[in-house]
C-alpha cells in the first residue's frame, strides 16, 4: 500500500508539464531535469522564474509593474561540450558474476544518446556533475586512449581475452564521428588479432565494417544492436539521440550481410511499456539477420530512480502508476535491487514471464541466447612498440 500511495502522489511532488520555454532549452535530450550529484554538499533547486533576468533594472521594472514579458534575448538551447581527460587504463576489469567478460573499454564518459533509463548516469556523480542533463551535455573523452591500450597489449604478462565495448556508454554515440576513438581502437584490436565484443544502438556501427568484417574471419567479433522499443515516438522520448529503431534493424541486416556475427539484445525491457513488444523485436532482429538474442530487464539504481519518475510523469502521465507499480513487482518491491545473479532479470511471477516468453520466442525463431560464443584468442600477437624489438616467433 505504501508504493501504491507512494506512486499516486508523485503528480504532487513533480511537475510533468514544463513550459514551453525549458522544452525548447532542454529539446532532443532525455533527463527533464539536472539534480545534484549525490556526493555533493549543495543541491539545485529549480530557478524562481525572476532569477531569469539580465540585471537588476529588469527584476525592479517587474515587481513594480508586474510586468515579466520582457523583450530579452532568449537563453540557448543545451549544447554538448567535450571534456579531454589523460587516459591512465585503457582497459577496465570486473569480476561481476552477472556479465560474460572481465576486460571492457570505454572511450567515452557520459552519453549524448541521453537515454533516461541508462544505468550508467549515477557515475558522472564521480566528477561533481549530475546524472541527468550533464550526463548527456557534458562528456568526457579520453584521446589518448588508442596509445594507452596499445602500451597495455604490449606487456609481457597481458593474457588475451576478450575485450568488450560499450559496455558503460556507447562506444559510437554521435560525437565518435568527430574524435574517431572507437575507430582507433577497434584498429589497434585488429592488428593484433585479439578478439572483441561490442554492444551499440548506433547505426556508426556500420562505418567499420571494414575492420568488423576482416576479423569476423577469424572469430574475433560479435556486435550486439540493442533494441528497446520499434515505436519511433517512444524511442525518440526516451533514447532522444539514439538511432532510430528501423535504423538499428538495418545496422544488423548490413552488420550480417558482411558475415559479421551478430545478435539483438532487448534492453531494457520496461515493464508495462514496451514488454509487449519483446516478440516483435525479436522476429524484426531475426528477419534483419540477427543469430542470437538477450534481454535485460530494467535498473533504476541512485539518482536513476527519480529521474525515470520525472520522465514517466512527463511523456506517460496516464501509465506512470502502473509501470513503476510493475517495477517494484519485478525487484522484490524495491525500486532496484543490486544483488548479484537477479539484478539483470528480477524476480517474481512477471520476470519468470518474461523469461519463458523470451525463451520460447528464440526457440521458435532459432536464435541462440548464449551471450556471446567463444572466440579466437590463440591468434593474438603484441603491438610492436616504438624502440622495441620485434618476437623472433
Amino acid at each position: 500500500m505504501a508504493d501504491t500511495n507512494r506512486n499516486s502522489s508523485l503528480s504532487n511532488q513533480l511537475q510533468p508539464n514544463p513550459d514551453a520555454e525549458e522544452l525548447r532549452l532542454r529539446r532532443g535530450r532525455g533527463a527533464v531535469s539536472n539534480p545534484s550529484g549525490r556526493f555533493e554538499s549543495q543541491h539545485r533547486v529549480r530557478r524562481d522564474g525572476l532569477w531569469d533576468y539580465r540585471s537588476d533594472s529588469d527584476w525592479q521594472s517587474t515587481l513594480s509593474t508586474g510586468d515579466n514579458n520582457h523583450d530579452l534575448p532568449p537563453l540557448p538551447p543545451l549544447r554538448t561540450s567535450v571534456i579531454e581527460e589523460v587516459c591512465r587504463s585503457a582497459i577496465v576489469h570486473n569480476s561481476s558474476p552477472d556479465i560474460p567478460f572481465d576486460q571492457s573499454i570505454n572511450p567515452y564518459r557520459g552519453c549524448e544518446h541521453g537515454c533516461i533509463y541508462c544505468y550508467a548516469r549515477p557515475t558522472h556523480a564521480y566528477s561533481g556533475l549530475s546524472a541527468g542533463l550533464d550526463f548527456e551535455t557534458r562528456l568526457f573523452s579520453k584521446p589518448d586512449i588508442v596509445e594507452t591500450l596499445k602500451q597495455e597489449l604490449a606487456k609481457p604478462k597481458y593474457k588475451c581475452r576478450m575485450i568488450a565495448l560499450g559496455t558503460n556508454t556507447d562506444c559510437y554515440q554521435p560525437v565518435e564521428r568527430e574524435h574517431g576513438l572507437m575507430r582507433g581502437i577497434l584498429e589497434t584490436l585488429h592488428d593484433a588479432r585479439h578478439p572483441v565484443g561490442i554492444v551499440t544502438k548506433s547505426h556508426l556501427v556500420t562505418r567499420d565494417i571494414d575492420l568488423l568484417a576482416d576479423m569476423a574471419k577469424d572469430n574475433l567479433v560479435h556486435v550486439f544492436i540493442s533494441v528497446t522499443t520499434l515505436d519511433r515516438s517512444l524511442a525518440r522520448a526516451m533514447e532522444p539521440r539514439a538511432a532510430t529503431p528501423p535504423r538499428r534493424l538495418d545496422a544488423i541486416r548490413q552488420l550480417s550481410a558482411a558475415g559479421i556475427p551478430v545478435g539483438v539484445m532487448v534492453a531494457p525491457v520496461v515493464p508495462a511499456l514496451t514488454d509487449h513488444e519483446m516478440e516483435n523485436i525479436l522476429v524484426a532482429a531475426q528477419d534483419a539477420g540477427a543469430k542470437r538474442a538477450g534481454y535485460l530487464v530494467l535498473r533504476l539504481p541512485f539518482e536513476i530512480k527519480e529521474l525515470f519518475r520525472e520522465w514517466l510523469l512527463e511523456n506517460c502521465p496516464d501509465r506512470a502508476t502502473r509501470v513503476l507499480r510493475q517495477i517494484h513487482e519485478i525487484r522484490g518491491g524495491r525500486d532496484n535491487d543490486p544483488r548479484f545473479h537477479t539484478r539483470m532479470t528480477g524476480v517474481g511471477d512477471n520476470a519468470d514471464l518474461l523469461a519463458s516468453r523470451f525463451d520460447i520466442a528464440c526457440r521458435k525463431l532459432g536464435l541462440s541466447t548464449r551471450d556471446y560464443d567463444a572466440l579466437e584468442t590463440n591468434l593474438f600477437r603484441a603491438p610492436v612498440l616504438p624502440g622495441r624489438q620485434f618476437s623472433l616467433f
